[in-house]
């Protein structure tokens, strides 16, 4: 699974996802300062999947319009200490969303 991280997940998360994942963040993949349907528009068809603390994003841009897939992570803060909690969770996600689907991982 090809992942893209947002700016606003911290970069540090990236270890957390194990090797089977190819894990890029933002600024990595030239996406750094785009928002929502600008930053969908770019990740789609170089990754599957847009990991994001954004809980807006889903309300505010139609997923389903873009060939790739949305997990927003739902913590107390977007801190690799508060986020660490649900990478279980989230790799259980990254097996079963497919391109369209925006699925909510929290604890």
């Amino acid at each position: 699974m090809r992942v893209l991280l947002d700016e606003c997940v911290p970069e540090g998360l990236r270890v957390e996802i194990p090797g089977g994942h190819r894990v890029a963040t933002a600024r990595e993949a030239g996406l750094a300062g785009r928002k929502n349907g600008a930053l969908l528009a770019g990740a789609e068809g170089r990754f599957d999947v847009l990991v994001t603390t954004d809980q807006n994003l889903p309300w505010q841009q139609s997923v389903v319009a873009f060939d790739i897939a949305v997990v927003v992570l739902r913590a107390r803060s977007n801190s690799v200490l508060s986020l660490r909690p649900l990478v279980p969770n989230l790799l259980r996600t990254l097996d079963i969303i497919r391109s369209g689907q925006v699925i909510r991982v929290s604890s």
